[in-house]
């Protein structure tokens, strides 16, 4: 049987994927959450002429020529307006922010100005509007400013706050659980027998879906047992999980029982084995109104296919395109040809002395090795049947 490629297994994986449904958030709940809804203003901003520096607020026809005593008459600090009105041969000390008084149309900074008492003196002639941020300049109430589909950033955040929104419609988090499987696998901080190892793939996955938005429910460690497999997908769709998640046990051998008990329990099958390297045994379906990916149980296999399907999976049902980003890059080191599945290897990133990145692959690239992927900083993408490419050659990378 041909093996899928990545391209088209990430297709059907997303075409899978429908978008969350949408929540109402507390402004300070949302951070990187992605809007359901376009997001208009409430008000003008500023909402007022608005002085940009502290000075004094004048008329500018007094200060054609300098220099020029004029008699202050009163305080604008901001949050609170003069109640009067600027005269001519008059000024009002403003600061930063405060609105603007009437009669007045410019501010003297008072870097330009010297005060004696009740009086300023201007240095300088200042034109009409200077220092003055007028209102609306900013952008005016009903005018539509984050979009639909805009994660919000920390800035993004800060202007929906200038907007005066204080409530966000934004899709909610997907529920992703997380079951490793292996009769070998002991949890952290366990004291492992001889014949077994530190499960090691729930974090790493479920540290890349809670990057991704996700919110994680960990169901453990499932033993190479059909029953203990099946109990542990039950408890996940007693939860509503969105995507299910497994590691290990999705291949051909005795042990491996995690395609058979989601079978027996309704999944259907979207495709199983693909084109790359690592990370070939990846199975993907859906079991009811869960979607499911069965990762391989070597770990940089699981969190190579995690980053290439997961991820996009995640993002894509929270309203954000789904696929990564490739990049240019050269390489630092020649690459052999390639087979028939497309390859992901770990490599460090350099900048050469034109500033471009270079992708140097490292030496070990065995599938059960995490130290490797710990230190890598990309993935130089080999597509299948690739000749060989010399050091300096254009390639293509994943950032890590």
């Amino acid at each position: 049987m041909a093996l899928m490629s990545v391209e088209e297994a990430l297709a059907r994986l997303l075409a899978d994927g429908p978008l969350m449904a949408s929540e109402d958030v507390p402004i300070d709940k949302g951070l990187r959450r992605v809007l359901a809804s376009d997001l208009a203003a409430n008000r003008n901003q500023p909402p007022f002429d608005a002085s940009a520096m502290d000075g004094y607020a004048v008329k500018a026809e007094n200060l054609v020529q300098v220099p020029m005593r004029l008699q202050i008459t009163g305080e604008a600090p901001a949050g609170k307006s003069f109640p009067d009105i600027v005269h001519r041969w008059e000024a009002v000390r403003i600061f930063t922010g405060a609105p603007v008084p009437k009669g007045a149309d410019t501010i003297l900074i008072q870097e330009n100005a010297e005060r004696d008492g009740a009086f300023v003196t201007a240095l300088e002639s200042v034109e009409v509007g200077k220092h003055i941020r007028k209102a609306g300049s900013d952008f005016k109430a009903g005018d539509v400013l984050l979009t639909k589909g805009t994660e919000l950033s920390p800035s993004a955040l800060a202007l929906a706050a200038s907007m005066n929104q204080s409530v966000l419609s934004v899709y909610k988090r997907p529920k992703v659980a997380v079951l490793a499987t292996g009769d070998e696998l002991v949890h952290p901080g366990d004291d492992p027998t001889p014949d077994q190892i530190i499960a090691s793939n729930s974090y790493g996955v479920a540290g890349l879906a809670l990057e991704a938005g996700a919110e994680i429910i960990d169901l453990g460690i499932a033993s190479d047992d059909k029953d203990a497999i099946a109990a542990k997908v039950e408890e996940a769709r007693s939860q509503g999980v969105d995507i299910l998640v497994t590691s290990g046990g999705v291949s051909v051998g005795d042990h491996d029982h995690v395609q058979d008990v989601l079978k027996d329990a309704g999944m259907t099958l979207n495709f199983w084995r693909i084109a790359m390297r690592p990370g070939k045994p990846l199975m993907a379906g859906t079991l009811g109104e869960t979607q499911v990916l069965g990762l391989p149980g070597n770990p940089v296999s699981a969190m190579t296919a995690a980053l290439l399907f997961l991820v996009p999976l995640i993002k894509k049902r929270m309203g954000l395109e789904g696929s990564h980003l490739l990049e240019p890059a050269l390489l630092g080191d020649t690459l052999a040809e390639n087979g028939p599945r497309q390859a992901y290897l770990r490599a460090t990133l350099e900048r050469d002395s034109e500033g471009r990145p270079v992708a140097t692959p490292m030496t070990a690239q065995d599938s059960a090795m995490l130290s490797g992927l710990a230190r890598a900083e990309c993935l130089i993408v080999h597509p299948p049947h690739a000749a060989q490419s010399e050091a300096g050659s254009a390639c293509q990378i994943i950032r890590l």
